[in-house]
């Protein structure tokens, strides 16, 4: 294939250098977006007079066509194309002529690449948003099922304070509802078109920009041609989101691992999202959870590597922002692969409430309550701290709880000691009586549920 700037030059590229210098066989994933746009581009070229409603047809078949090919696989791409846009416009001169030449008027590489790429980032962002979603809900359906199961609340992962098995489930939907926020903020400052800031300079050309945006569903056009070719922020603002997602996700993910460890056992995981083991038959591995607490890693490097790609490169477009396609593509791709695994593996895991109480009942997690009673009783806080404190010690030394300790027993703490103190140390008690807003507490969860529910 002949390159579109061959006339400068009087030898080829070198063959080495040249498959160095391709970017077909990664960026032919946006061949949609390029065709979309160049359908757009040539509408537009036909309302101000650059082409003629026959040849506008022409290109609009021959676009049509290839489209279709390469949507059942009846065209497949030329890796000797140097990109997916020298493709396309290849394709569409070998199918249509010489007006197949014409399209590329008013606009350059660099613009069609940087709208080539917010529009399918774009589409990707809608899908993503659409997994994280289905995870929310998923979440929420686990929640709502386990709304009165009591189990250990975790600082330092030592035992702190009972909690519901829902609220700690809710922390991870308030999380994944920021993250759907988080992509909706970017898209909103993405979604400007650069079509039409040509190389960088803008054009001779009585073009009309605003109808391109608008027929490509954007927000308006970008107002600086320079910026127009060379802006990624949203590449990195992408990318940064799309980290935070999986932060998220390998946080969930390690605590997965934890509750279903024989240490914990609070949940058991579907056989279809774990493995065995080659040599131990009794093993059950929770590979799908540790692969994305792996995965995490490798969205951050793309975040980093597109970060060190930008810093030091001047305006306009540089060969080097070639790189950006494979870091967000991966990005991408990473997540939603994670989320797609992840939504059935929470809605299949089964919940063990019989461990997770068990385990509430050791530790002393209902100390604060114990503390709480002699305050509301007059006792200053402090003073109430180090009263259960040395019970606590007591209580570790003979091997007891906190229940199991007579009422004669605490009184040589302290006479404000009375027989409803063993209520008001009850898990369930500890649970209930949480009644400030975002708490563990029966109303403050259920209330928590409906927050959730009204965003999705």
């Amino acid at each position: 294939m002949d390159k579109m700037w061959a006339g400068r030059f009087e030898k080829a590229t070198d063959k080495v250098a040249d498959d160095f210098n391709s970017s077909i066989h990664f960026d032919k994933k946006m061949y949609k977006q390029d065709i979309r746009g160049s359908m757009e581009h040539a509408n537009m070229l036909c309302k101000v007079g650059i082409l003629t409603e026959e040849e506008l047809g022409k290109i609009y078949s021959g676009l049509s066509g290839i489209l279709e090919d390469l949507n059942s696989g009846e065209l497949e791409f030329d890796m000797n194309a140097e990109d997916i846009h020298m493709f396309v416009e290849a394709e569409l001169t070998k199918r249509i002529g010489d007006i197949g030449k014409k399209l590329h008027t008013a606009r350059s590489r660099n613009d069609q690449v940087a709208l080539d790429l917010r529009l399918y980032m774009r589409d990707e962002v809608f899908e993503i948003i659409t997994l994280l979603k289905k995870l929310i809900a998923s979440t929420l359906g686990v929640a709502k099922n386990n709304t009165r199961t009591i189990m250990p609340g975790y600082t330092h992962l030592q035992r702190a304070q009972p909690i519901t098995f829902a609220h700690h489930l809710l922390a991870y939907c308030m999380m994944l509802l920021r993250d759907v926020s988080r992509l909706y903020d970017a898209v909103l400052r993405m979604n400007y078109s650069p079509l039409g800031s040509c190389a960088l300079a803008g054009t001779t050309y009585p073009t009309d920009r605003d109808m391109v945006a608008e027929a490509l569903n954007f927000d308006g056009v970008t107002m600086n041609s320079i910026d127009g070719v060379s802006d990624r922020d949203y590449c990195v603002e992408l990318e940064a989101a799309f980290a935070i997602i999986m932060m998220h996700l390998s946080r969930f993910s390690e605590e997965i691992i934890l509750w279903s460890s024989w240490e914990f056992k609070f949940i058991e995981l579907d056989d279809a999202y774990t493995t065995g083991s080659s040599i131990m038959p009794q093993k059950k591995n929770p590979d799908m959870a540790e692969l994305v607490r792996g995965k995490t890693g490798r969205v951050y490097g793309d975040l980093m590597a597109t970060l060190t790609m930008l810093k030091g490169i001047p305006l306009a477009y540089n060969k080097d922002m070639q790189e950006d396609k494979e870091a967000i593509f991966d990005s991408v791709e990473t997540v939603k692969k994670c989320l797609t695994v992840f939504i059935p593996m929470i809605e299949t895991m089964k919940p063990i409430p019989e461990n997770m109480y068990a385990a509430s009942k050791k530790g002393f997690i209902n100390a604060t309550d114990l503390a709480d009673y002699l305050t509301k009783r007059g006792v200053p806080f402090r003073t109430s701290y180090k009263i259960v404190g040395t019970i606590v010690g007591k209580c570790v030394k003979e091997g007891k709880t906190l229940d199991e300790i007579t009422l004669d027993e605490y009184k040589e703490y302290s006479e404000v000691f009375g027989p409803d103190l063993y209520d008001e140390i009850s898990l369930e008690s500890c649970v209930g009586k949480r009644i400030s807003k975002g708490s563990t507490g029966y109303e403050s969860v259920d209330e928590q549920i409906r927050y959730v529910e009204s965003q999705l």
